[in-house]
């Protein structure tokens, strides 16, 4: 299994899913080599054997040269010295001129280890191509260990694709986000949208944590519909009933948590917030995250002037989001397109009131959340208010809302990704 990240150090969802996969796979007897950029050492290895890519040198192997390893390897690398203008001959001439550099780079490179920063930083591009090059060297050093490649998201899809063409088997990727998620229709990242659709188009199976996301992964890129499978996400229960936080205010608190972009939404929580502190002033609104618009959004609160009673806390991490949700009345995943959304239902398993936007795959599975268009600021701040003013309907969200996510365990959802490992192995 290929991830990018893992506990303890996430900086999102992905890695908190790829935990409770690799748990859930245990219990359904299934071994898991973890596969990560950078591993830090302290990650819990009680579920999965953890492989440090940073550790690994690509090496010549009996089996394999490296002719053999750039034919079967296929990586994009994007110069910078772009040609605007030549003839298709001298095209040709300076292709396979870039062809030989590339190839003569590699074998000063090739036997060495390259230092993964396992982030999302500028040179990202550049570790999801290295990164597939050491991917397909684990799997060759591993081959005899495993059945079948699971691939989580776009970042290990070329990993994915260099293992299953080193070895010979099944690939199944899994799709957390697509380009459409991340921004607007019209405004995606092309090059993402490439290795994406490389990746569903190389792979056996394609799971999908929501229809939402099956629908776009049809769609928007051509995938054949009887290779995609929806395995909706889960909720890990495992030592977290005891929590016991003391709140600093008698105000209720309302919170928004995840990635402050344009993805999540956080303008409309804003909007929301306003309108709800023009009816009550018992309530405190708190945003938790970073991310491109958290200047943007500081202003935004200050415009309305709703300062006082609004808080940035920054990135949590831990158990410090299990403590904001603990001091939490009501949570909000207000996301203009959320594949799935894990949030509302680590809320709920903490007995806390959830309002989604209907834009979300979670809103297919959770009867007991309280669903709004994204777009929609009125109803968004009737659902808070309600559910701040009126204790017996709280009270009913909260204990049918813990139940319902009680039965969403990975243990289930794996059952279901262990039949897709079945199907392709058998085929």
């Amino acid at each position: 299994m290929f991830g990018w990240e893992f506990p303890p150090h996430i900086a999102g969802g992905l890695g908190t899913a790829c935990y409770g996969i690799v748990k859930g796979l245990a219990h359904n007897g299934v071994e898991t080599i973890f596969v990560m950029p950078s591993a830090s050492g302290d990650e819990d290895q009680s579920a999965a054997r953890i492989i440090n890519a940073s550790d690994v040198a690509v090496t010549y192997t009996e089996e394999l040269g490296i002719g053999d390893f750039l034919d079967k390897v296929k990586f994009i690398h994007v110069g910078s010295n772009l040609v605007p203008y030549c003839d298709p001959e001298d095209f040709t001439n300076l292709v396979e001129e870039e062809r030989r550099r590339q190839q003569k780079d590699f074998r000063i490179h090739y036997g060495q280890k390259f230092k993964f920063s396992g982030k999302y930083g500028a040179n990202l591009m550049e570790e999801v191509a290295r990164y597939a090059m050491v991917g397909g060297t684990i799997a060759l050093q591993h081959k005899d260990e495993f059945d079948v490649i699971h691939a989580h998201d776009w970042l290990t899809y070329y990993a994915g694709i260099a293992a299953k063409r080193m070895t010979g088997k099944p690939l199944v990727v899994h799709v957390h986000a697509t380009s459409f998620d991340r921004g607007s229709v019209d405004n995606i990242d092309t090059r993402v949208y490439a290795i994406e659709r490389n990746g569903m188009e190389a792979a056996d199976k394609v799971i999908t944590v929501s229809d939402l996301t099956r629908n776009i992964v049809i769609t928007k890129y051509g995938i054949n519909p009887d290779k995609v499978v929806t395995v909706h996400n889960a909720v890990d229960f495992s030592g977290r009933d005891d929590l016991q936080v003391e709140r600093g205010v008698k105000d209720k608190v309302v919170t928004f948590l995840g990635r402050i972009t344009f993805q999540k939404g956080p303008e409309y929580f804003i909007e929301a917030a306003a309108k709800v502190l023009k009816r009550t002033k018992g309530v405190r609104f708190v945003m938790a995250g970073s991310g491109d618009m958290m200047n943007r959004s500081i202003k935004h609160v200050a415009r309305l002037g709703i300062s006082d009673r609004f808080h940035f806390t920054g990135f949590l991490r831990g158990a410090d989001v299990q403590k904001m949700f603990a001091l939490s009345d009501v949570y909000v995943m207000p996301s203009v397109s959320e594949p799935f959304g894990i949030s509302p239902l680590e809320a709920m398993r903490t007995g806390v009131p959830s309002v989604i936007s209907k834009q979300s795959g979670a809103a297919e599975i959770l009867r007991y959340a309280f669903k709004v268009d994204f777009w929609n600021v009125d109803a968004m701040a009737d659902q808070i208010y309600g559910l701040l003013q009126y204790p017996a309907l709280a009270k009913f969200a909260a204990t049918e809302g813990y139940d319902e996510v009680n039965t969403l365990k990975w243990d289930n959802a794996t059952a279901k990704m262990k039949a897709v490992y079945e199907s392709v192995v058998n085929k």
